[in-house]
């Protein structure tokens, strides 16, 4: 089995893909069924973000 990491973790400045605004992550985690890491950010608790929709600051 491939070992897997994200890319993000708690506390990184990162940015939303779409609007290019700056953003800090709050929660990480590993949706199994996915096969992909959501992300919740501090300033959009309610909102969480797929990997692919966030980038490197």
């Amino acid at each position: 089995m491939k070992h897997l990491t994200n890319q993000f973790s708690h506390g990184d400045v990162v940015h939303i893909a779409k609007t290019g605004e700056p953003v800090t992550i709050s929660k990480w985690q590993y949706i199994k069924h996915m096969k992909k890491y959501s992300y919740i950010v501090a300033e959009y608790p309610g909102t969480f973000y797929f990997e692919e929709e966030l980038q490197k600051a």
